[in-house]
């Protein structure tokens, strides 16, 4: 089973990577870009437990927000796919 995670800073949290990002895009030539949000992907690979999926999404979502998420400053979601 395959794991991906996304992970977002949240809307009230000042963005200093993504206003970065949009003033190089404009200084690239591109500048219809309004707001640039950085965040992370995890795409995660679980091994075969035979665990019902209700469990594997409950450890997915441990790893969240024991390690991948600061869920003070950021929102995470995910999705399974076989």
């Amino acid at each position: 089973m395959k794991a991906t995670v996304i992970v977002e800073l949240k809307g009230s949290v000042l963005d200093p990577q993504g206003k970065a990002i949009q003033h190089s895009l404009a200084s690239l030539g591109f500048p219809g870009v309004e707001d640039v949000r950085a965040g992370k992907l995890f795409r995660i690979t679980l091994a075969d437990s035979g665990q019902p999926r209700p469990e594997v999404e409950r450890q997915v979502r441990q790893m969240c927000e024991k390690l991948l998420a600061n869920t003070v400053i950021e929102n995470f979601s995910y999705t399974l796919e076989e």
